[in-house]
């Protein structure tokens, strides 16, 4: 009996003593992020570099499923950036310029096309681990269809929410996004979604 019992207290100083439960992998946190998210907003920093250049620029983004989101920059430049899930929107308003192209011509496989679609997104990408870096799980996403705008595409991941995307064109430019203040399924008005032509602009059809 007193064998029985150092065994049981041995084992249980060891399960006490072993390291907790890792997160879940990337590609769990990504799953477990569409099927629960229907609406999402976040602050978010962005940086782009390449060998002769870093720009960095803020603003807010927010996305509805399936196919609505909107990129609203407010520094160093005040652009807008609205998808109403049929045409792609882009208001520079320095230029007083307006870009109109057809949503999925114009995405294509980007991160915000791969974020704002249907719970059918893996028929249409190849999700592999990526690593993790500090608290954050990552994946990279491929399209399975040949796509010449993204090289890379990385998505970072930690408890369940999307923290972070890294992506690398095909012109050689690296973009990291950094979201700050993420919100699963807040109430949007779907106002947000649907882009108004300020008066006096030009617009500019590229279709």
């Amino acid at each position: 009996m007193k064998m029985k019992i150092k065994l049981l207290r041995t084992l249980a100083l060891a399960a006490l003593a072993a390291p907790a439960v890792t997160n879940a992998s990337a590609i769990e946190q990504f799953k477990a992020f569409v099927v629960e998210t229907q609406t999402f907003s976040a602050d978010f920093q962005q940086v782009i570099t390449n060998k002769k250049k870093r720009e960095e620029a803020r603003g807010r983004f927010e996305m509805a499923r399936p196919g609505k989101f909107r990129w609203e920059y407010t520094t160093p430049h005040e652009q807008l950036i609205v998808g109403d899930s049929r045409t792609l929107w882009v208001y520079d308003k320095d230029l007083a310029q307006v870009t109109r192209k057809t949503q999925s011509a114009a995405l294509g496989t980007s991160p915000a096309s791969l974020l704002a679609g249907n719970n059918t997104i893996e028929q249409h990408y190849t999700m592999e681990e990526a690593g993790k870096t500090g608290e954050l799980e990552w994946l990279s996403a491929r399209s399975k269809q040949p796509d010449h705008n993204f090289s890379s595409i990385k998505m970072g991941f930690k408890a369940n929410m999307l923290v972070g995307l890294e992506l690398t064109d095909g012109f050689g430019n690296n973009t990291t996004v950094r979201f700050s203040a993420p919100r699963k399924n807040p109430p949007i008005s779907p106002e947000h979604f649907t882009f108004s032509l300020p008066k006096g602009v030009d617009v500019i059809s590229t279709d």
